[in-house]
């Protein structure tokens, strides 16, 4: 079992990321801690002198068997459902999250879909290229909306469903939300309940927005007997995981005006396979998981990963968004 943490000026720190530049970033802060940056799978498994591993959607658990001096994996995203939280306890390698890190950009990105939707800005872009100047719409309900006195549910009021609730109540928007801890809710919210009585916010809200962990509850939450419960105005705005969604239930919900459209960042296969009817579908608004991507990421990720290497460093055994 893996106890022992180097001390800073002997550590050694491997960043694994397809395109975020992490390894530059930290050594623009001049810490006197080195690190290193692969690109690739393939190069992450040629390597074996690392001590922290800073990486999300690259892990293979096959990293396990060509990296005996892990100690620490921090990860990239709020996410960690894909790491093997047993066998990581066995070598005694921590491990945290990097929950809040896209707080800002999540919950901004949240409201990009619900107003692409909303103020019809995805037929707008598609006039725009054709040429078309719209007219005015008699019939009330195929107008463009208002978010004002409307209500949001948000399933799961952790950091970033607490920022949606603070932005949806300057829309002037009722906040109704879940959280397995209700005494613990930081947003502004009107109400929160338990995820037991997620049923409530289905049928009262106009916004049902996800913003929850992919687990044995929440995984398929949202599926052909959720989709009946909500209004048929209601729009469906997952920025959790795929997973926690039925997407076949779903695409039928859409196709068949159960509810009036989709926002999606996130989808059950990424990417998105090119036969897949979302990608045609003129009430969902598709995004290719962007939703937590920021020019300030970096930055964001490296303040985590420092606070939780001087937290090692210095023999604490808590660890800032302490998975393992």
């Amino acid at each position: 079992m893996t106890t022992s943490f180097p001390t800073r000026d002997s550590l050694r720190i491997c960043f694994a990321h397809v395109a975020y530049a992490l390894a530059e970033t930290l050594q623009k802060r001049n810490t006197g801690i080195s690190g290193f940056q692969v690109w690739d799978l393939d190069s992450l498994q040629a390597r074996s002198d690392f001590d922290v591993l800073v990486i999300s959607g690259l892990w293979n658990n096959d990293i396990l068997a060509t990296a005996p001096d892990l100690k620490f994996v921090q990860s990239i995203g709020a996410g960690y459902d894909q790491f093997p939280l047993d066998e990581l306890r066995s070598r005694g390698i921590r491990l945290a999250n990097a929950s809040g890190v896209n707080k800002n950009a999540v919950s901004e990105h949240t409201f990009s879909l619900i107003l692409s939707l909303t103020r019809h800005l995805k037929s707008g872009v598609r006039h725009q290229r054709d040429h078309f100047w719209r007219g005015m719409i008699s019939e009330i309900p195929k107008r463009e909306d208002e978010l004002a006195g409307k209500t949001m549910g948000i399933v799961g009021m952790g950091a970033i469903g607490s920022r949606v609730a603070k932005i949806a109540k300057a829309f002037d928007m009722t906040v109704l939300a879940t959280k397995r801890n209700p005494a613990t809710a930081e947003g502004p919210a009107d109400e929160v309940v338990t995820p037991d009585r997620v049923d409530e916010l289905l049928s009262e809200s106009d916004i049902l927005v996800l913003t929850c962990s992919l687990n044995d509850q929440s995984r398929n939450l949202i599926n052909h007997d959720s989709l009946s419960r909500m209004k048929p105005t209601a729009y469906l705005i997952n920025m959790a995981r795929g997973g926690c969604v039925d997407e076949p239930a779903l695409i039928d919900a859409l196709n068949n005006g159960v509810i009036a459209g989709a926002g999606l960042d996130v989808v059950s296969q990424e990417p998105l396979p090119d036969d897949n009817p979302l990608w045609n579908m003129d009430n969902v608004v598709l995004t290719p998981h962007t939703g937590g991507e920021t020019q300030a990421y970096e930055d964001n990720v490296i303040d985590i990963l420092l606070e939780n290497v001087e937290r090692l460093t210095s023999g604490r055994s808590d660890l800032y968004n302490q998975v393992l």
